[in-house]
């Protein structure tokens, strides 16, 4: 079972520079365990593997996490837009197995009126 952990709807600076996630999903993503980055693997709805940094800052109360490294290729690929609805999942999964992710890109379009959501 997929659980959604960051649904952001994307700002110039999401797919410009870095992709900035709330505080609160940080409990969702690998542990960095006294680190202030750490890699971690998501697949797309294609079923590519994209390779990710989670990255905080290193002397500060509040974390403000980020995805860095990874982040700029998969805009690139996937054509993604200043309005597009980014959203990761945490795939549960049985005890001992290891977690996987997911990611996919939403994009809103209007066709005579109405406004369908398409993964991208």
């Amino acid at each position: 079972m997929a659980v959604a952990i960051v649904s952001k709807q994307l700002r110039k600076t999401d797919i410009k520079k870095r992709l900035t996630i709330p505080s609160k999903s940080l409990k969702d993503f690998p542990s960095l365990a006294g680190k202030h980055k750490e890699t971690f693997k998501a697949r797309d709805d294609s079923g590519r593997t994209w390779k990710f940094q989670i990255y905080t800052r290193k002397r500060n109360r509040y974390l403000k996490p980020v995805l860095t490294r990874g982040w700029l290729d998969f805009v690139r690929a996937k054509e993604v837009a200043i309005g597009d609805k980014v959203e990761f999942y945490k795939e549960e999964k049985e005890q001992g197995e290891a977690v996987m992710y997911r990611v996919l890109v939403v994009r809103e379009v209007k066709i005579f009126g109405y406004v369908h959501h398409k993964s991208i």
